[in-house]
């Protein structure tokens, strides 16, 4: 019986940790969201609160494995994520008939633009630290 209670204590420790990460992550989005609303940066909430969060690690270092398996849980399950913004597309439908093609000729410049930035900043730091591949 003392084996059961040890391991349900461990249990309950670990979920607690589990819920205390997922919080932080809450509460870091939600509070981003509260400095765009107040400040109307242009910027989503969402990234405000993930700069809040990286400060916020920065500022107090200690070692978070939970928060880690947290993280590495919600970025392999990345795509359900997507699922709300595709379905509100279907609410755009009027300004997807009038911009359709603005919209897919942005889309395809910016990641042109992404691909040849990403491929200029890898051969730079090639160079910069002396790789021999080129």
């Amino acid at each position: 019986m003392i084996n059961v209670n040890a391991q349900m204590l461990v249990l309950g420790d670990r979920l607690v940790t589990m819920i205390d990460a997922i919080s932080l992550l809450l509460i870091c989005q939600f509070l981003g969201e509260g400095v765009r609303i107040l400040t109307q940066i242009p910027i989503p909430g969402s990234i405000l609160g993930m700069l809040l969060l990286l400060s916020w690690l920065l500022i107090i270092k200690k070692d978070r494995p939970t928060l880690k398996q947290v993280s590495s849980w919600l970025t392999a399950h990345l795509s359900i994520m997507f699922l709300p913004a595709a379905v509100g597309l279907i609410n755009e439908k009027e300004n997807i008939q009038a911009y359709g093609f603005q919209i897919l000729l942005a889309i395809f410049i910016s990641s042109l633009l992404t691909m040849a930035m990403t491929a200029y900043v890898f051969i730079f730091v090639s160079k910069r630290l002396g790789s021999k591949h080129e």
